[in-house]
């Protein structure tokens, strides 16, 4: 899916943090205490063996991804977030360190040597990303970026032009090319806010260009506020396809899809005792592409949403209602960067609205739009879907370790030049989630190297052409639906 993340900032301790006395030993922590604090308000997390608590830590640049792991260990999550001088940061946070229970019983042969093997893959994984710096594949290459923000005005000029012309031929290419500028604007957002474009200095992006293309990318050219994308996809990455319970931060927002699309049995059941739930499940199948042409729509309500507190439901919602989440969100956008980023969202209407009523006529103006806003979901959304949906979804208490969770979990896409251009580096999902801070023209090289990991681990690496991954997506709809059916009939 299309991802971001901000670098970790100099924090103040967390409000509800504890924190450590200095002159007080760090404290001893077992697997099974750390296992407890597992909530936005008691939220610890291990990074190597030290443990850290942020409970309550709503400023979190990045939003609420931290809270993915509460009560776990974060250490490849906060690596491929983060670059190495962010580790300096997290000193206030700090409480102590994570040792074996004493009073647990002694693991089998059969348990040490499952633990043995699985510490032997995880470094290997480690060493496999030191490989990749090496080689230069995090370098950025100028000239490609240019060449990609360049190219947004030319689909946006043929729009334009098109737009002012009569006709049916020229309102459906002006339609299109509009959708494709958006499209395409999309992946340019998803690099910058993963901060492909920019250099790191003290655990940060380089703040002034990162922040300007984000808003341009985002805000302007498509109309979503990049702080409330960010939030959402930095919990995408974290924990892909995995399905939390109740309102804890640990689930993957990009299948909340209930009651329209259920990707698991267990997210059927939430539907078992509601009769539009139920027939809405029935259908999904049939329902899914249609779906998509919404789904920019469902994107322009979240933003406005969010950039204003709008806490009353719109049109298009997640199923799911977290206080705390919300609480994480009202304070990662605040004071001059909430002012602009409305400011941007009103531009950006108001730039489309100029563009569409050069059809001569309010029906025209809005028919364009309103074609424009479906071509682009269905592409946008039918590409970012294939990456993850028909693929096994996880429990969020039962979810394996980080590398086999992002491979098991992902798709990639191949096809011919045409098919690479469109998805815009989304075609290597597998590789950008394993290494989301890679920027996408390194992605090919990377794949050969993952692919071979993947082969020597016995890890199984997921690849279909567009039309055979689609065709996968439907037929896993159905096959949750005929197993939700047989699984608790109607009474």
């Amino acid at each position: 899916g299309k991802g971001g993340q901000q670098i970790m900032a100099q924090p103040g301790v967390a409000e509800g943090s504890k924190g450590r006395d200095p002159s007080e030993a760090p404290r001893q922590v077992t697997h099974a205490e750390l296992r407890k604090h597992n909530r936005f308000s008691d939220a610890w997390m291990t990074i190597g063996t030290k443990v850290y608590d942020v409970s309550n830590w709503s400023e979190h640049p990045g939003g609420s991804v931290i809270f993915t792991h509460a009560g776990e260990d974060m250490t490849d999550v906060f690596n491929l977030f983060h670059p190495p001088s962010a580790r300096g940061l997290l000193d206030k946070f700090y409480i102590g360190e994570l040792v074996e229970d004493s009073a647990a019983p002694a693991p089998t042969a059969e348990e040490k040597a499952r633990a043995e093997a699985q510490t032997k893959f995880e470094q290997a994984y480690r060493n496999l990303r030191s490989k990749m710096i090496t080689a230069g594949l995090f370098k950025l290459s100028y000239g490609f970026y240019v060449y990609k923000f360049l190219s947004q005005f030319v689909l946006l000029g043929v729009a334009a032009a098109c737009a002012r012309q009569p006709g049916f031929l020229p309102f459906v290419v002006g339609a299109v090319f509009l959708a494709l500028f958006w499209e395409q604007a999309g992946w340019l957002a998803h690099d910058v806010c993963h901060n492909q474009l920019c250099e790191m200095k003290n655990g940060r992006a380089m703040s002034s260009w990162n922040h300007a293309l984000g808003l341009m990318a985002g805000n302007v050219f498509q109309g979503f506020s990049v702080t409330w994308w960010k939030d959402k996809h930095n919990r995408h990455h974290a924990v892909p396809n995995v399905h939390g319970a109740g309102d804890a931060l640990n689930a993957d927002p990009d299948i909340d899809t209930m009651p329209l699309l259920a990707w698991s049995l267990k997210m059927a059941e939430l539907a078992k005792s509601s009769s539009k739930g139920r027939f809405m499940i029935s259908i999904q199948k049939f329902t899914y592409l249609p779906l998509l042409c919404f789904a920019r729509l469902a994107w322009l309500q979240n933003s406005i949403q969010f950039v204003w507190n709008i806490k009353s439901d719109g049109i298009f919602d997640n199923a799911t209602k977290s206080e705390d989440l919300l609480k994480v969100q009202s304070e990662v956008l605040t004071g001059f960067d909430k002012v602009l980023e409305q400011v941007l969202i009103i531009f950006h209407h108001l730039w489309v609205a100029v563009l569409c009523a050069q059809r001569g006529s309010l029906g025209g103006a809005v028919a364009f739009w309103l074609l424009a806003q479906a071509i682009c979901g269905f592409v946008l959304f039918s590409i970012t879907s294939l990456g993850h949906n028909g693929l096994p979804v996880y429990e969020a208490n039962d979810k394996p370790d980080y590398w086999k969770l992002q491979v098991t979990t992902t798709r990639n896409i191949t096809g011919n030049a045409f098919v690479h251009w469109l998805c815009g580096g989304l075609e290597y999902q597998v590789d950008h989630h394993l290494f989301p801070m890679m920027p996408r023209h390194s992605l090919p090289k990377a794949h050969e190297l993952i692919v071979s990991f993947c082969k020597e681990h016995g890890i199984k690496y997921n690849e279909a052409s567009y039309w055979k991954g689609t065709w996968d997506v439907l037929n896993h709809l159905d096959s949750v639906a005929h197993e939700f059916v047989a699984e608790f009939p109607a009474m």
